[in-house]
């Protein structure tokens, strides 16, 4: 297939860039900084653009089958984290002018308000306040993705990320914003960013999760 990745540069990204070309699918990287993919590869095209302008993305989706988002945006105290929803409404919009309809984007577990309210004490009150500027702006991006009915997207929600290679483990998953355990606690705290990846990827073939937010980890 033909797809468009942005976050390229970030740590899921680059194994989702390299998984993707190890399936022998074409990939557009979208950058900021082109010096920092460190891959080369014959069905791999690096560019730049601007994330957040329809303008500028739309030129490099056209002919794609679909476009993946890994991106990131740093927790903020003082201020409310923006990136997620105005990136996407740049994706969306463009992904419209160029006639693409499908999108797999990344989130987290625990986006929704209350969703962490059954997880341990320290992840509750110590690490959910830390990152609730991220969390909250993942929730209005979920929120805006529900909203748009002609387009074919899949959220997936990992919990916390390790900086680990894909394994072979099976993937646990659960249409909410944790996976439950047998007594409904979540079940595990991090997955390896390969694994991530991995999912991902494992959607090009399946239309099991279209219009839909799953959270997912490893067995």
């Amino acid at each position: 297939m033909k797809i468009t990745v942005l976050g390229a540069t970030g740590q899921t990204g680059q194994y989702l860039v390299n998984q993707a070309l190890q399936q022998g699918h074409t990939v557009t990287a979208i950058v900021r900084n082109p010096g920092k993919l460190a891959v080369h590869h014959d069905n791999l095209k690096v560019v730049e653009a601007d994330i957040f302008s329809a303008d500028s993305l739309k030129t490099h989706f056209k002919g794609q089958d679909v476009i993946m988002s890994c991106l990131g945006f740093p927790a903020s105290i003082f201020s409310a984290v923006t990136g997620y929803t105005l990136s996407m409404n740049a994706m969306i919009n463009a992904m419209r002018e160029a006639r693409v309809n499908r999108i797999i984007t990344m989130t987290s577990w625990y986006t929704e308000p209350n969703s962490g309210a059954q997880s341990s004490y320290l992840i509750r009150f110590l690490l959910l306040p830390m990152i609730r500027s991220v969390l909250t702006n993942m929730y209005e991006m979920e929120q805006f993705l529900q909203k748009t009915d002609d387009i074919s997207w899949t959220v997936v929600r990992p919990p916390g990320l390790k900086n680990l290679p894909a394994s072979g483990k099976k993937f646990l998953t659960h249409e909410g914003y944790f996976v439950p355990d047998s007594s409904g606690n979540p079940a595990g705290s991090a997955v390896g960013r390969g694994d991530v990846a991995r999912f991902m990827l494992s959607l090009l073939n399946s239309n099991a999760w279209v219009k839909k937010g799953v959270a997912i980890t490893t067995k």
